[in-house]
């Protein structure tokens, strides 16, 4: 079987050095390139075209960011964020390189991880990323690809008086979440729910990051919130914590993971189906593994509105297929038109109430 082909960007001739040990370390992966700053490692990628690129933010000549939307646009390849970047404005150019097509992000070993720990978990990142197929100019791809799948007949009535709107997220989630929110009209009247699978410390400035991309408010749940308080606006939930509406609040709990996140969509999604039922919606957008998938169907099984989005525009078809394979998505739809049906969610409970 052939090697899994890295190209390793990292100023630090240190850093890159030990990342380059630990790549050709794994007899199934293998250093084809290294460079030092933005356009070395833009040059090397058009050169060689590895399978996956790991590349630090902050760079010298042209910054991580700057070389993720070049290589997105021309070059189009697998890349895992490898950073150490915590404050606010370097993170802020993490979540951008996210939302231009990067795939993954990996904070760098702090020296306090037991042996082997950081190195398994980093190589094993490199070999997921590197399955992952991008795309050229995605935004671009997203409103000209697919249609609705056949998961809801045509004219099929579908829940029409919803309460809440619980969205679900996980690797390609940041961009996908832009997407969805920039086609929702302004003065959008549900309350939003957000579960994203990101990893600490990056996702500790992720809400604010996301405040400033779309006309709509968003902020970190706070436990005991109620939820007649966030509507029209986003709220998600914080690294670490599930996030679950009981009754008329929201709660945030540290219960054992589940299928390996914390917060997990799947908890927050059966909240949903629990407490409001029938007025209760879910969306679940790309991503690794299955999260979700169960707790939109409970959603589905209590009269409410269910979204999965289509394997064309999905980074990862992941959740949202296994999603369909349990049959709990009444509407399989292309990333840009998710905006829309939610859009009409809240139009129609606006017609209800007139």
């Amino acid at each position: 079987m052939a090697k899994v082909r890295v190209l390793v960007v990292e100023d630090s001739r240190t850093v890159r050095g030990r990342l380059c040990e630990v790549l050709a370390a794994d007899p199934g992966l293998e250093v084809v390139g290294e460079a030092e700053d933005g356009r070395r490692a833009i040059e090397l990628c058009a050169a060689i075209r590895p399978d996956v690129m790991t590349l630090d933010m902050m760079l010298p000549v042209m910054s991580g960011l700057a070389a993720t939307e070049y290589i997105m646009a021309h070059c189009p390849t697998p890349i895992l964020i490898v950073s150490s970047s915590t404050n606010r404005g370097e993170l802020f150019k993490t979540y951008e390189a996210l939302a231009a097509g990067a795939v993954d992000v990996l904070e760098k070993p702090t020296g306090s991880e037991p042996d082997g720990v950081w190195e398994k978990k980093f190589t094993a990142a490199v070999r997921m990323v590197a399955r992952i197929k991008v795309i050229t100019h995605p935004r671009g791809r997203l409103g000209l690809l697919g249609r609705p799948a056949p998961a809801t007949a045509p004219g099929a009535a579908l829940p029409g008086d919803s309460t809440v709107v619980g969205i679900g997220a996980s690797t390609g989630g940041p961009a996908a979440i832009v997407e969805v929110l920039r086609t929702l009209p302004p003065g959008y009247p549900l309350p939003i729910l957000l579960v994203l699978h990101i990893g600490m410390p990056f996702g500790t400035a992720f809400a604010e990051w996301l405040d400033s991309q779309t006309p709509h408010r968003v902020a970190v749940a706070r436990d005991g919130e109620p939820l007649s308080g966030v509507r029209g606006r986003i709220v998600m939930a914080p690294p670490d914590q599930h996030l679950v509406v009981r009754g008329e609040s929201l709660h945030l709990t540290s219960e054992p993971e589940r299928h390996s996140c914390r917060p997990s969509v799947d908890v927050l999604f059966e909240s949903l189906a629990r407490t409001w039922g029938p007025s209760s919606a879910g969306c679940l957008l790309t991503g690794m593994g299955r999260d979700g998938a169960a707790g939109l169907l409970e959603i589905r099984r209590a009269g409410g509105l269910t979204i999965a989005q289509d394997e064309a525009t999905s980074i990862v078809y992941g959740m949202p297929r296994e999603a369909v394979l349990l049959g709990a998505a009444q509407q399989v739809l292309p990333l840009g038109e998710i905006g829309s049906a939610l859009a009409s969610l809240a139009g129609r409970r606006r017609e209800r109430r007139a």
